[in-house]
Formats: C-alpha cells, structure tokens, sequence
C-alpha cells in the first residue's frame, strides 16, 4: 500500500522535530523541554499540533506540476517565567532545522517558513499559555494522485 504524499511530509517534520531539533534543544544551556508527540502533560515535553493544508499554486508552479502545501506547526507552552523564552528557543531550532534540511529528508521539493506568530496570554495566572505557530510553504513534484 502506497502513503500519501501528505502523510509522509507530516511524518517527516515530525521526525525533524523529534530528531534534529530535539537534538539542537539539547545544545541550549537552558532547560527546554524536548518534543514529543504523543500523550504527554506537564512540563516535560512540548506537543506541538501540525495541520497540513493544500495552498493556492502559482501559475509556473502549475505548468511545472508542483503541488503546494499549507503547514502548520503550533506549539502551546504552559505559562511560566520562562514560557515566552521557551517559545523563542522553538522557533530559532525549527528555523535552523528547516533552513538545514528544505527537502524534508527527500520528501519534499522545498520547504520554507512563510510565517512566525508568538502570542501571549491574554490575561496573566488566567491558564492560558504562550503560542507559537509557525507557517511553512511545502512544494512537492505532482503524481497525479498517489
């Protein structure tokens, strides 16, 4: 049984978050939590949410057959001191991972962060945490339907 092009570039940025990024938070001289997915609740890992979404192709982007995705990756971090420096630590690591690795490990022609949004708790000590989501342009050779 053949996997969907959209499966298999969601489990590739899984694996980039859980392999290398893990690996460059582990670098930081401060304490980050890993990320997993997963049940996991409490401070001792982050689960981020990824949704993936088909995107509007530019017209050279249709001539050439590329399929174009939406992704994105959404962190929520419990509100803490150090909340809002855990969501800058994120983002800095998974910009580093895709800037190192844009095909995905081969999944993908491209992939680029379009956006970064940190949002904060709305209201302090109400148990809403910080956010990040991050916004990512995926491209891929067409297959006409695999």
């Amino acid at each position: 049984m053949k996997d969907f092009i959209e499966t298999r570039i969601i489990s590739a940025v899984r694996g980039l978050l859980t392999g290398y990024t893990n690996e460059k938070l582990n670098d930081i001289r401060l304490p980050v939590p890993p990320i997993e997915f997963g049940d996991f609740c409490g401070n001792y890992a982050v689960v981020p949410v990824i949704t993936l979404s088909s995107c509007e192709r530019t017209e050279k982007e249709r001539i050439i057959c590329l399929d174009a995705y939406s992704m994105t990756v959404t962190f929520t971090l419990p509100e803490t001191p150090e909340g809002e420096l855990n969501c800058y630590a994120y983002s800095g690591v998974v910009s580093k991972a895709i800037y190192d690795n844009p095909t995905l490990g081969g999944i993908a022609d491209r992939a680029v962060i379009t956006a970064k949004k940190y949002l904060s708790p709305k209201k302090p000590n109400c148990g809403e945490g910080w956010q990040l989501v991050i916004t990512l342009r995926v491209t891929v050779e067409a297959t006409g339907g695999e």
